[in-house]
């Protein structure tokens, strides 16, 4: 046999192949402003609880209420709105998160507070369901994760500095003129996504592009491949969309989730009584995992994300890695300073990937909707997690949390392998 050059790997089949740099920063501004928003009363818990009368655990709660107002109504919401235009929507999201947080700024009573960040959840939820597939709409499938880690790297800009700057801003000036200046920027933010994102309608020239093969192989010269090149395209080539594979991606992500609250949400106390960090040490524990967590989110863009099926596997299994080290290392500063900033590496790298994943199996048509379920199940798992910890630590101790952790990750290591090989063994399969 004779073999003929190998050819190029599968172009899109779009002539315009520029990123969307403007579009993807647009989303990463929005997505920012609505994490700052989600998150900053963690940081004022002392000043927002001594104005309102409450107890420091009832503002805590407004967190709680926020992601589960966006577990019980992002997927119900986005369906019915799925005929509305995207940009449009995605514009008055935000919107309508600036009102709330200027509402929560003047509310008299912890009630009417509680009330905003309801309606903040609601269009926190729909905004991270149509945000991400709004990215994964804007370039070919083979360019998802490049473009995910883009624009959902305000999220993890807003853990780093959005969040201790509107807690340092509160703690100078006052908690509400920190979520009045939300508000504005908020209302600033909507008028950038509103010039600087682009429109997309249903089925753009991206999403129907033949399914692109990561690397050439070569052909012979009547143009087919030998078996064993046909064997390595099959195998590289990106599985078929379906709707198996949008449940798997989500259910896997919520387990994921759950393992990793169930530890996180109890982190400062492990810091401090496991690990022997000193309390005045905290912050820049923290601040290190923020960081680390950024650098995980850029190993997405940079090379991560191209190849998901390897890449999440690998994460998955270093978490575990990094937790082990934490436990095994507990009372020795330097080696659990360099796990924890290893755990925050990887965990800043791994929801942009099983993100970016779900939206390479989900058929063009339910991508909004695929999105809307990703987001339900991400944020149950927060919830789950952090109410599994807490039965844990109340009944096992606080050293049990860990150990929680790695299990779980070893379940979802095997689920993603497992569900991997599931999908390949369909996609091989002949089309009806």
């Amino acid at each position: 046999m004779t073999l003929a050059p190998p050819r190029p790997t599968a172009p899109s089949s779009t002539p315009s192949a520029r990123f969307p740099w403007a579009g993807l920063i647009a989303i990463a501004v929005a997505t920012f402003l609505s994490i700052s928003g989600e998150m900053l009363p963690t940081g004022l818990l002392p000043e927002m609880s001594a104005d309102l009368g409450v107890t420091e655990s009832s503002i805590g709660l407004l967190v709680s209420v926020f992601a589960f107002t966006v577990v019980l109504t992002s997927t119900g919401l986005t369906h019915l709105t799925r005929r509305l235009p995207r940009h449009l929507i995605v514009v008055g999201l935000i919107v309508v998160l600036a009102i709330s947080a200027g509402l929560t700024a003047i509310a008299p009573t912890y009630e009417l507070v509680l009330a905003s960040r309801v309606l903040g959840g609601l269009a926190h939820g729909m905004f991270w369901a149509i945000g991400g597939a709004y990215a994964g709409h804007l370039v070919p499938r083979a360019q998802v994760g490049r473009a995910l880690a883009v624009a959902m790297s305000g999220g993890t800009l807003a853990f780093v500095l959005g969040v201790p700057l509107g807690t340092a801003l509160g703690q100078a000036l006052g908690w509400r003129e920190a979520f009045g200046i939300l508000a504005g920027l908020m209302a600033l933010g909507a008028v950038f996504v509103y010039k600087f994102l682009p429109p997309v309608g249903r089925g753009t020239a991206h999403e129907s592009t033949p399914e692109p093969v990561t690397d050439a192989v070569p052909t012979l010269v009547d143009g087919t491949a030998p078996p064993a090149a046909a064997a390595v395209r099959r195998r590289r080539a990106l599985p078929r969309p379906s709707v198996l594979g949008v449940v798997l991606s989500c259910v896997i992500t919520a387990v994921f989730m759950i393992g990793h609250y169930s530890f996180f949400t109890y982190i400062t106390p492990y810091l401090v009584r496991s690990t022997g960090v000193p309390e005045q040490g905290l912050a820049g524990w923290l601040f290190a995992f923020g960081i680390a967590g950024a650098v995980g989110l850029g190993m997405v863009g940079w090379f991560l994300g191209a190849r998901p099926r390897v890449s999440i596997p690998i994460g998955v299994a270093v978490v575990g890695l990094a937790v082990t080290g934490m436990l095994v290392f507990e009372g020795m500063l330097v080696p659990s300073l360099v796990a924890f900033v290893l755990w925050g590496v990887t965990f800043g790298a791994l929801p942009p990937l099983f993100q970016t994943r779900m939206l390479q199996v989900a058929p063009e048509r339910m991508r909004d909707l695929a999105s809307a379920f990703y987001t339900t199940g991400f944020n149950a798992g927060i919830g789950g997690g952090a109410l599994i910890g807490a039965l844990v630590l109340d009944g096992s101790g606080l050293d049990s949390l860990p150990v929680l952790y790695i299990a779980v990750a070893a379940i979802v290591l095997v689920a993603v392998l497992a569900s991997d090989r599931l999908l390949a063994r369909r996609s091989a399969r002949p089309a009806a």
